[in-house]
């Protein structure tokens, strides 16, 4: 991405996500925030420094005359905008995607919304869209930002398409990325009964689970046959079978003879049968 500049407007986290993945491609990235600052700052000190490393930032006041003007100069010497408002929004300030393009033909406009078309003005976070997609167990919270992070991918993979579009044509491409879409598409494989509870990968198969070990615990994916059949090698059991894959019985022997071994022991097993384990406090 030598030679493209990216201006962005979007704050908080998949935004400047996308960013920070562009800027890795050779892109550069111009950031525009507002006088007080992106409050990702206040989150997550650490994560704002990480994911602006490189990027030039710029404070501009977006609802102030001189600040539209500053901004529809950026734009002129940019290939592509990035942009995380509602879409209302962007109309408000003049951003909608045909002003945009009227005065600057060959400008792509990336739109990370939250969700997709009519709902597109809906409130919404990260855990809403993990939730909607069936990523939320009980009352615990996801152990990442899923949808946000995902969301930056597919916003990263947007610029890319649309700098591609543009080549073919000649004027620049518009291209929404919702966050609930995001969320679903890491749902997949829930979605389709793999790692839904009870699927082959949400406990049925006894070489994928997590077991108590004597100091703590040990994650196993022995899924493949000679995963599988090495693990009940190396746990006294005789080569597994697809089929004792799946029986109650084997996974009570793995879990007994995990439980009486350390961490360090499991380690040195998993190097010297090579099986694809890593053991856990």
């Amino acid at each position: 991405m030598r030679g493209i500049h990216i201006v962005s407007l979007a704050l908080n986290l998949p935004g400047p996500a996308a960013l920070m993945r562009l800027r890795a491609l050779g892109a550069r990235c111009t950031k525009v925030e507002p006088p007080a600052g992106d409050p990702m700052r206040d989150y997550c000190a650490a994560a704002y420094t990480q994911m602006h490393r490189g990027v030039r930032t710029v404070a501009l006041d977006l609802k102030a005359p001189a600040g539209q003007r500053r901004l529809q100069r950026l734009l002129a010497g940019a290939d592509v905008l990035l942009t995380s408002f509602r879409l209302s929004a962007l109309a408000k300030l003049g951003l909608d995607a045909a002003a945009l393009q009227a005065r600057h033909q060959r400008l792509c406009v990336v739109r990370i919304v939250g969700a997709a078309g009519a709902r597109a003005e809906e409130a919404g976070h990260d855990l809403t869209y993990q939730a909607e997609a069936g990523l939320v167990d009980g009352l615990n919270l996801p152990p990442s930002l899923l949808a946000d992070m995902a969301g930056a991918l597919l916003a990263s993979e947007a610029v890319l398409a649309a700098l591609m579009q543009r080549a073919a044509t000649g004027r620049g491409a518009v291209r929404d990325v919702a966050l609930a879409d995001a969320a679903a598409w890491l749902a997949q494989p829930r979605a389709w009964g793999l790692t839904a509870p009870g699927g082959l990968l949400g406990g049925a198969h006894v070489g994928y689970r997590v077991y108590r070990c004597a100091d703590g615990r040990v994650a196993v994916a022995a899924l493949e046959p000679h995963f599988a059949r090495r693990l009940g090698e190396v746990a006294g059991l005789g080569p597994l079978a697809p089929a004792d894959c799946l029986q109650p019985a084997a996974a009570a022997a793995l879990a007994t003879w995990f439980a009486h071994r350390t961490r360090a022991e499991l380690d040195a097993l998993a190097r010297s049968h090579d099986l694809p384990w890593v053991t856990l406090p």
